[in-house]
């Protein structure tokens, strides 16, 4: 009988078991809203979701009168409450609620309807039916009557106890009085078990009587030489050992006597290479893959051990269960197999060797098995995502299934390294975002508000001529992370797309949306970069910005590492000028200060380095290096590590290049002649104290400190500490100590700088081997105008170096001497601080400027001078004339120490970038100063 009711009443009283009808959000997202629950308490979820979620709404629940009171989580009050049926009063305690219901019942009478009551009848012999004869309609305050369904309250009898229960306590009930608990194993009560290998006695068992499980391996080999009694579950191994260590040898746990009742056999048919093929051909996997699983039949044939066998046992039914040989014992195999378990709703496979999103041999011979044997399961891949959104985004599946190598026939990222450098090249290319971003994006915004699907914006390929669509965005993850400087948003979905025709993959690259993505798992939101960009300027190592930020927000952050990556894959695709020039002294300083950072460098040893092509002339490609030094920070967001990078760049003599202006350049091809050094350096020669290189050695890590302990032929075994003594007593004798401190003090020999007075940095060089004039000779020639004053410590070998070069290629006026005649007159003079040298054209430009005259002084004179702090180095009287003070229009005007400042800033950078990698060294020490010459040209 059903009475009407003519009030609207609140969502969350609803006739029955029924639910409101769910629709999707068109106003904050694309996903489903809880109709019980504010935002805040359940984040919006596709269908499936929510669905499970308002079925737990029904445990909390209250049943009265016909209707279910669910629990209230919406804006009426802060805390969880419930509406009561009668009146508007709203209480937050179920039972102050059902108190108040019988009250407020008694307070608004209404007439009772007289329904018969339904006879008993029985839906399965353990459940029993049972409904009231009379039910009261209740009333509104305004005294309309309320519909009403009528609903049968449902128990069970409980098969073990034989105990009347709800239905909806029996799982509380199996925890409370039967966990622990077996019955006897008979003929009639036994697990249910499956036959794998009749030959060894391996059998699949069902976990337990109740619950869902995923079956066990057992063995029962009692006959043979190789007798073997064993079960999977560590619990009752650990039982059984006990009991037989005790004298019990016939105690077996309830799995191994389940088999005596086995009366069924696991399907284990030949796998044909013909249908491994198809599925080669379908691009379920690759040739390698094909070759992986040929190569474990082979095995199992070798072994006369079933390869592959599906077995019945297990629950739900809408799982596959796989049972795959495997030729290793370990913690997920005790028995040589592993149980690969197949979602047919989902789409998603498990496998206990492996992550959830990750491949294995595995799972791949299980995918052959079922592509035999159940081909149905292949022809339609199952979705997750509700159908009515499938029109604007296609899913390949649950996330759960493989990992993102799986996401529909094309594999993402590409695996071919052909292919992933046409992606970077793409990306490098049309996805830059700008030097100065806009001044929303670089401060920090009290509420962030991003886009939960991140999707591609190309619609047509980019590659193939005329406009080729692209697919349908593909789910890449929906787990995905954008870091802040003050939460982690967390569950955001990435998405791919792919080109059907040159297979060319397109993922989520927008600047735009105040976004940087760096794996798609990982994003970093634009003011966060800028605020690492600002910490490395004040010598904060990434790791520590990233613990404080840990500290601040109280969320546990990514690892430091992967924090590093994804900036300087930022750093990467910011469209820099790295102009390296002055906003004073333009792109061609007449007077330059170069100087040596030794200290700032990695180790490498000699052995790491591949030796030049006979051909190779010393002139290297700048701009092509520094591109591949990017394409490499761009790679990084589509491999696990760096090891595993197509596009990493290893130190190498031949493809190495310093970084100058693309002003101050006389072209992209400079020069880098460090490959000479190699047969002309005398390490020796250069003799530093023990002590010195004693706390050198101090420095490495165990892995260096070891290699060289193998490379000077001594015992490599052991501490650190232990190799450090070796060291220290090898070092006695004078060829091991010019053994290690040729690979340790030569490790790598720092940064060459050259710097205009202003203290602008014009030129980068990272040396791979020790300092020499050399160095500076291949900066200098490498300019389009050389400077006409050079001041540097060593001026006179500079010189010599200068004026060695080849004449065709470098048609440059030689570097003079001296400043003057190197008469006895002048010299004594020149120690004297009486002799002057007047260079008028570095005021004032020659009328007639000389020819190859520099630019803004028109003279083509050329010196190398000593500064005021190391004018004195030298024994050889004659380069007294090379002080800087003799030159009226340099003494007093020239800070010759602006290298040392700068030193002493970047060797604040030198605990965190020493232990970089070589490349990431170079890439981030050329970007930390790019940002201090932007800061001193604002100054």
């Amino acid at each position: 009988m059903r009475l009407r009711l003519f009030i609207k009443m609140h969502i969350t009283i609803q006739e029955g078991r029924c639910l409101p009808q769910l629709k999707r959000c068109t106003k904050c997202c694309k996903n489903f809203h809880c109709p019980f629950c504010r935002s805040t308490l359940f984040r919006p979820a596709k269908l499936s979701k929510v669905r499970t979620h308002l079925e737990n709404h029904f445990n909390r629940a209250i049943f009265h009168q016909g209707y279910t009171v669910h629990r209230c989580g919406l804006d009426c009050r802060p805390q969880w409450h419930y509406h009561c049926i009668y009146c508007q009063s709203t209480l937050s305690r179920k039972p102050d609620f059902i108190k108040h219901l019988s009250f407020c019942k008694m307070a608004h009478p209404a007439p009772t309807s007289t329904v018969p009551a339904p006879t008993t009848t029985s839906r399965h012999p353990s459940t029993t039916i049972s409904a009231p004869a009379t039910l009261t309609a209740p009333t509104t305050p305004g005294g309309q009557m309320q519909r009403i369904h009528l609903e049968p309250f449902i128990h069970k009898t409980f098969p073990i106890c034989q105990t009347v229960l709800n239905k909806k306590n029996v799982k509380r009930h199996i925890e409370r009085k039967h966990t622990g608990k077996h019955k006897d194993i008979t003929a009639a009560s036994h697990l249910q078990s499956d036959c794998i290998d009749p030959e060894n006695g391996v059998y699949t068992v069902h976990k337990s009587f109740h619950n869902d499980s995923i079956p066990l391996h057992v063995q029962n080999k009692v006959w043979g030489e190789n007798q073997h009694v064993s079960c999977e579950s560590t619990e009752c191994q650990v039982n059984m050992e006990l009991a037989w260590n005790s004298g019990l040898k016939a105690n077996k746990c309830i799995h191994l006597k389940s088999i005596t009742y086995c009366t069924s056999f696991a399907s284990s048919p030949e796998l044909q290479e013909q249908t491994l093929s198809e599925m080669v051909n379908s691009k379920w996997f690759g040739e390698d893959i094909k070759k992986i699983c040929l190569g474990r039949q082979k095995l199992a044939k070798d072994n006369h051990i079933p390869l592959s066998g599906h077995s019945k046992t297990g629950t739900p039914q809408s799982k596959k269960y796989i049972s795959i040989y495997e030729p290793t014992v370990s913690s997920y195999s005790k028995l040589g197999r592993v149980m690969v378990s197949y979602n047919t709703k989902s789409n998603s496979w498990f496998c206990p060797c492996s992550r959830t999103k990750r491949s294995c041999p595995h799972k791949y011979i299980a995918k052959w098995h079922l592509f035999q044997t159940h081909p149905e399961l292949f022809s339609q891949v199952q979705r997750t995502e509700e159908e009515e959104y499938q029109s604007t985004v296609t899913s390949t599946g649950d996330k759960d299934s493989d990992d993102k190598a799986d996401l529909g026939n094309i594999p993402y990222p590409p695996k071919d390294d052909q292919k992933m450098k046409a992606m970077v090249q793409y990306i490098l290319k049309f996805k830059r975002l700008p030097a100065v971003l806009p001044e929303h994006f670089r401060l920090p915004s009290v509420k962030n508000q991003y886009p939960r699907h991140l999707i591609p914006e190309e619609m047509t390929c980019q590659h193939c001529p005329g406009k080729v669509p692209l697919s349908d965005p593909v789910l890449i993850t929906h787990k995905a992370k954008i870091l802040t400087n003050s939460c982690i948003v967390q569950d955001v979905s990435t998405y791919c797309k792919s080109c059907r025709q040159c297979g060319t993959q397109y993922r989520y690259q927008e600047w735009k949306d105040g976004l940087h993505n760096f794996n798609d798992q990982i994003l970093l939101d634009l003011p966060l970069c800028v605020t690492i960009r600002n910490m490395l300027q004040v010598h904060t190592a990434v790791s520590r910005v990233v613990e404080y930020l840990e500290l601040t927000t109280g969320v546990q952050f990514p690892s430091a590492d992967t924090v590093l990556q994804a900036y300087l894959h930022f750093e990467a695709l910011t469209d820099h000028d790295y102009q390296y020039s002055c906003v004073t002294c333009g792109d061609y300083p007449p007077v330059v200060i170069m100087d040596f950072l030794k200290k700032g460098a990695v180790h490498l040893s000699e052995s790491d380095l591949t030796q030049p092509p006979e051909d190779f002339n010393g002139e290297v490609d700048m701009k092509h290096f520094w591109e591949a030094l990017s394409m490499e920070r761009i790679a990084q967001g589509f491999v696990k590590s760096q090891q595993n990078n197509p596009l990493a760049v290893p130190p190498t003599f031949h493809f190495w290049a310093p970084w100058i202006g693309k002003n101050t350049r006389h072209s992209n091809n400079v020069l880098n002649k460090e490959f000479e050094k190699v047969c002309s350096s005398k390490p020796a020669e250069v003799r530093v104290s023990e002590d010195q290189l004693r706390e050198e050695l101090n420095k490495q890590k165990v892995e260096v400190v070891r290699t060289l302990c193998q490379e000077c032929g001594l015992d490599s075994t052991g501490s650190r500490t232990d190799l450090l003594m070796r060291l220290s007593k090898g070092t006695k004798s004078r060829q091991k100590y010019d053994k290690v401190f040729q690979k340790t003090w030569f490790a790598s020999g720092g940064w060459a700088v050259i710097m205009c007075p202003c203290s602008i940095v014009y030129s980068i060089k990272y040396n791979i081997r020790a300092e020499s004039p050399q160095d500076f000779t291949d900066l200098l020639l490498s300019w389009k105008h050389m400077p006409n004053i050079v001041i540097y410590d060593f001026a006179s070998e500079l010189a010599t170096h200068m004026n060695l070069r080849d004449p065709e290629r470098f048609p440059f006026k030689p570097f003079e001497g001296q400043l003057t005649a190197p008469t006895p007159d002048n010299i004594t003079r020149a120690k004297e601080g009486k002799l002057k040298v007047s260079l008028s054209w570095l005021n004032h430009k020659k009328m007639v400027p000389d020819c190859d005259g520099h630019p803004v002084t028109g003279s083509a004179e050329h010196y190398a001078l000593y500064d005021r702090f190391h004018d004195d180095n030298t024994k050889d009287g004659r380069n007294a004339l090379r002080k800087v003070g003799l030159v009226p229009q340099l003494a007093g005007k020239v800070n010759s120490q602006v290298t040392e400042k700068l030193f002493a800033r970047m060797k604040k950078n030198n605990y965190f970038l020493n232990m970089a990698l070589p490349s990431t060294h170079l890439f981030l020490m050329r970007n930390i100063i790019h940002h201090y010459n932007i800061h001193k040209n604002k100054q």
